[in-house]
């Protein structure tokens, strides 16, 4: 309020209120001020250019990413290492790890923070060598690694299936690095674990943490055993998790989610009722996608867009392209229990392929997919992408809760590992 009631706010004034916006987690204001910004021809300065765009990374706005990046070259910013850090990680996170690489192979300066940007980076991408590789030439170049440094690294060799990588790793962080490991890099290191179906190991490593397992631990090493298939870890760590945080509806949906994978529909309504007698909801699973600079968003099951009917045309016609060349829908990731064609019904409309779909109807043709969605992406629709960008000739970019997935050619980059 007594920003606007200034009569001329200089450049640190609009940067502060941009810098505010992006910190609170507001970046679609915080984008919509610097634009107002420029509009009103104040003069930018590296602060307000880095911040706008940790928005445009935030929001995986990747064409307004641009046009910052456009506005960091005008005003003669494009060497700052500040601009520069940020592209990178703007790029990374918008799905484009290509350009993300080339701005750093042109930035003169390179700090630690340019480094771990590269290499969070390229975790989240789920490129595990080329990860490695990055830390490996940053030792080179003299700089020394800090504890963000060792999460991307860690998350890796996570998402890499490196187990032997990642235990050397975190093993130097106090040997040679003389870094404590946070919360952080334990749930990293559980999260290896347990992915890598290590879970005797994951439970044995959380016993002997030096510090209090937290919610977020033991929420990995839950969905480690429904990725699993252990029912009765996962009633043990439920139990855990329940102790910590009585109000966290996750908890509860990722043990109904490993019951209802096993078929035992009983014990997913008893996990139902409890939730709804504590008045617990799940996180409504929703994907967007950025065309012409706008973004779309899409919640699972509904479809409230003005294109509507095109958008179910195009999934009718995707789902009988995929069934004809062989795509059966897998609908143990309906967490209901319905009849089986409902159950088709269902995960047909899930956020990410009605995401994707409009993708298709709004872009032209051989133009790359990108969709970002708030929850891991399901199974059937990972399976789902790989089909739809085969038939369509596009590359499909998703960026869900915890990486990147490229699909191109009915593959996808990370290997069916994740």
């Amino acid at each position: 309020m007594l920003f606007r009631q200034m009569p001329k706010p200089d450049t640190v004034t609009w940067t502060a209120m941009i810098v505010g916006y992006v910190q609170m987690g507001n970046d679609a204001d915080a984008l919509k001020l610097f634009y107002q910004m420029l509009k009103e021809g104040v003069k930018l300065d590296h602060f307000a250019l880095s911040s706008a765009l940790g928005a445009c990374a935030g929001l995986a706005a990747l064409e307004n990413g641009r046009q910052v990046h456009a506005s960091a070259v005008e005003a003669g910013f494009e060497s700052s290492l500040f601009v520069g850090n940020a592209l990178v990680d703007m790029y990374s996170k918008c799905g484009i790890i290509e350009d993300a690489l080339e701005v750093f192979d042109k930035m003169r300066v390179r700090d630690v923070v340019s480094w771990t940007a590269m290499i969070v980076g390229c975790a989240q991408h789920g490129r595990g060598k080329v990860t490695l590789q990055f830390f490996e030439q940053m030792l080179i170049a003299g700089l020394k690694p800090n504890n963000i440094t060792f999460v991307g690294l860690l998350y890796a060799c996570s998402h890499a299936g490196l187990v032997d990588e990642g235990r050397h790793y975190f093993n130097s962080m106090s040997l040679e690095y003389g870094i404590s490991p946070t919360i952080e890099h334990y749930t990293c290191m559980l999260d290896l674990l347990g992915r890598a179906g290590f879970l005797d190991e994951a439970e044995e490593f959380i016993n002997n943490m030096p510090v209090k397992p937290d919610a977020t631990i033991w929420g990995a090493m839950l969905g480690a055993c429904r990725v699993h298939g252990n029912i009765d870890m996962a009633q043990r760590t439920a139990e855990r998790l329940v102790q910590l945080q009585m109000e966290d509806s996750s908890t509860f949906v990722l043990l109904s989610n490993t019951y209802a994978a096993a078929g035992r529909w009983d014990d997913v309504a008893k996990v139902r009722k409890l939730m709804i007698g504590r008045e617990l909801r799940k996180q409504p699973g929703c994907s967007w996608i950025e065309v012409k600079a706008k973004t779309h968003v899409f919640h699972a099951g509904e479809i409230s867009h003005p294109q509507k009917e095109e958008i179910h045309v195009m999934l009718e016609w995707l789902a009988a392209q995929m069934k004809a060349v062989g795509y059966v829908p897998d609908t143990n990731f309906v967490l209901h229990d319905m009849e089986e064609h409902k159950k088709e019904h269902h995960i047909s409309y899930h956020s990410e392929k009605v995401a994707v779909a409009f993708g298709l109807i709004s872009t032209f043709p051989g133009t790359t997919i990108r969709v970002v969605k708030n929850l891991r992406v399901c199974g059937d629709c990972h399976t789902a992408l790989k089909f739809i960008c085969k038939i369509v000739g596009r590359e499909i970019v998703a960026r869900d809760a915890n990486r990147f997935h490229h699909f191109k050619d009915g593959q996808c980059s990370c290997q069916d590992y994740w």
